[in-house]
């Protein structure tokens, strides 16, 4: 990352900015009966660590992402679950939702939204 330039990670507000989105977006989550059903045998624990470590480092901070590629990770809820295009967008409104109101500007969180809509084929797995 060049010097002088803060990533996206950084404008959010850094790491306790992410732990704190991740777990004021999976109360909005499974508060959503048209989601709630995809995380309902999950450790929620182990998820959120997950995606603090996934949004890390999508969002360019230090910490490396080792899990599943999302393809991989989310293909079985496609074929099995129905995991679908309207469920995706659930998701992406409950993020923008969060950060939202978590004081993430509109243009940075516009480009949070971009990083995860730039995943849809690979978590609808196609």
């Amino acid at each position: 990352m060049e010097t002088g330039t803060p990533s996206l990670f950084e404008r959010i507000g850094g790491e306790a900015a992410i732990e704190a989105a991740v777990v004021t977006f999976y109360e909005k989550v499974m508060a959503d009966p048209t989601l709630a059903h995809f995380f309902e045998h999950m450790d929620m624990g182990a998820q959120i660590q997950k995606q603090i470590r996934f949004m890390t480092t999508a969002f360019g901070g230090a910490k490396a992402y080792t899990g599943k590629d999302l393809r991989t990770a989310h293909a079985k809820l496609v074929k099995e679950r129905g995991l679908n295009d309207a469920h995706f967008d659930a998701i992406a409104v409950h993020l923008h939702d969060t950060l939202q109101e978590l004081g993430v500007d509109e243009g940075t969180n516009a480009e949070v939204i971009a990083v995860v809509g730039a995943t849809r084929n690979d978590v609808l797995d196609r």
